[in-house]
């Protein structure tokens, strides 16, 4: 095993099972004229609610349940800026009892490989005070497709 097998690399598009779309902003870009690192964090945690929200697990009007990030990672490989149309490719990499480990992807609209790919983790809290409790059978059904 080298060095570079362990370096991440870019994936193609049959890594993920949905696909968000977004448009840049012109205040994404920071000073360099290139998207600010922070850009792609709010992307991810926006497609990954998107899905929750789509799939009625997450109800912002009042549902129980609530998913709280316990790790964050991104790797870049191209500079992504204004005004770009992109899409971030989500799939399901462990589906455990309390928390869903999520693998996210930011492409350029229409480009084969990852301009950056990221990790999230989601752990299921509840009660008072809060912890981590066991997702319910819906939330488990609802997520498979992703897997």
């Amino acid at each position: 095993m080298t060095k570079d097998d362990l370096k991440p690399h870019p994936k193609g598009r049959d890594a993920y099972r949905l696909f968000i779309p977004f448009a840049t902003r012109w205040r994404d870009n920071d000073q360099y004229g290139h998207m600010n690192n922070a850009v792609y964090y709010e992307l991810f945690d926006s497609a990954i609610n998107k899905f929750l929200i789509d799939a009625e697990i997450l109800d912002t009007a009042g549902g129980t349940a609530m998913f709280l990030v316990a790790a964050s990672a991104c790797n870049y490989f191209q500079e992504v800026a204004y005004p770009s149309d992109i899409e971030v490719g989500l799939a399901i990499s462990r589906l455990g009892s309390s928390s869903i480990n999520y693998d996210l992807g930011l492409f350029v609209a229409g480009a084969d490989t990852t301009a950056a790919t990221g990790s999230l983790v989601h752990v299921n809290v509840g009660g008072n005070p809060v912890k981590a409790c066991p997702m319910d059978a819906a939330t488990r059904l609802k997520s498979a497709p992703l897997i």
